[in-house]
């Protein structure tokens, strides 16, 4: 159940950061840092979806790790987006919200399949 929701809140928040880059790129002509968004907002429900199909409980963490690890980078982009005048507060703070709800999810996500792992063995 957590995992769809996870999965469902992901493809949501790409879909935002698809649309982020068009607006950085089409109002703001910003694209380095646009580019860097996408990949990384986009990435991390790529991970979610890819560890559903892992080979093992430790493929399924080390892809659900990276997805927390674009979740950081998302994360770091926004702020220097909104500090860097890109986004105004209120845009950031949705994105953010967002952004760290996935966070919260995938770090009890982690803990959750690595201690059923270690219970395993």
């Amino acid at each position: 159940m957590k995992e769809n929701v996870l999965i469902e809140k992901t493809i949501d928040f790409g879909a935002r950061i698809v649309k982020l880059h068009r607006y950085l790129v089409k109002e703001k002509h910003e694209s380095v840092i646009a580019k860097q968004i996408l990949r990384s907002g986009t990435s991390i429900g790529a991970n979610i979806s890819e560890a559903q199909y892992g080979q093992s409980k430790a493929d399924f963490v080390s892809k659900l790790q990276i997805a927390l690890k674009e979740t950081a980078e998302t994360e770091y982009w926004l702020h220097i987006l909104q500090k860097s005048d890109y986004l105004d507060e209120q845009q950031a703070g949705s994105l953010l919200n967002d952004c760290l709800e996935i966070k919260r999810i995938l770090i009890s996500s982690v803990n959750t399949a690595k201690s059923g792992a270690e219970n395993n063995n």
